[in-house]
């Protein structure tokens, strides 16, 4: 198994300008975002990452050499970060196309390792991670369930969708090789159709629509996470966040 996770962005959401480091080098205890998820793919025998950099690569590349993991890291440009993700995604297709189980990761999460460990273990081999507990409101990436399966993934869900029930996505997946390449041939439609603004999500919820039986979800509601967007985040990541990380750990 081989993790993909993008890095690319530069995090504008959370102001601060050129000043603002890539948000996975942000540090809650001492240690990066990007130093946590090495040591937790590290303790689930991943056997590769390829890591999606632009914004600032130099200092993510100084980070993954301080930290120097045991986990082969492949870094990845891409020369375009400005624009959507699904660049990133497409710049990082080899490893989707490697014939390899993809574990497929935003950085700029803070989590708890059971909430991978909880991903990796899932019987379906295609999986989606759902927090049943969120922000109403259209920031939140939204999974919906009915009958037991996924049926809508996105921050806008259409109007009269019937679902039973509705969570936050994590913003990590798994995907089996022939899900993670036809996500690739999929991210590749995007930007020859000129779509070069999009989001990934996009191009995984087409998968998800087209066809959802292949796709499962594991919910990780008990489990502590959070996405880093805005200083907010920040300030809850610091002050709450951590807690229950470090409260689970001693358990």
């Amino acid at each position: 198994m081989r993790a993909v996770i993008l890095a690319a962005g530069q995090g504008w959401r959370l102001g601060g300008g050129q000043e603002q480091p890539p948000k996975c080098l942000l540090s809650f205890d001492g240690q990066s975002l990007l130093e946590r998820h090495l040591r937790a793919l590290e303790g689930l025998g991943v056997d590769e990452l390829h890591l999606g950099i632009g914004y600032r690569a130099g200092d993510i590349e100084r980070e993954v050499a301080r930290v120097d993991p045991v986990l082969p890291v492949r870094l990845v440009r891409n020369p375009h970060w400005r624009e959507g993700n699904i660049v990133t995604l497409h710049t990082l297709r080899e490893a989707l196309l490697a014939g390899d189980d993809v574990l497929l990761m935003d950085a700029d999460v803070l989590y708890h390792s059971d909430v991978l460990r909880t991903l990796v273990r899932s019987r379906h081999r295609n999986c989606f991670l759902l927090d049943r507990v969120f922000e109403a409101g259209d920031e939140p990436v939204k999974l919906c369930v009915a009958a037991g399966r996924l049926v809508e993934f996105g921050k806008h869900l259409p109007a009269g969708l019937a679902f039973d029930l509705c969570g936050e996505s994590v913003g990590f997946f798994k995907l089996a090789p022939d899900m993670a390449g036809r996500l690739a041939v999929a991210a590749e439609g995007y930007l020859a159709r000129g779509a070069r603004d999009a989001f990934y999500e996009d191009a995984l919820r087409d998968l998800l629509l087209e066809d959802p039986a292949p796709f499962g979800h594991e919910d990780v509601t008990d489990i502590p996470w959070i996405e880093i967007d805005f200083q907010e985040d920040i300030r809850r990541a610091e002050q709450e966040v951590m807690a229950h990380i470090r409260a689970r750990e001693a358990a």
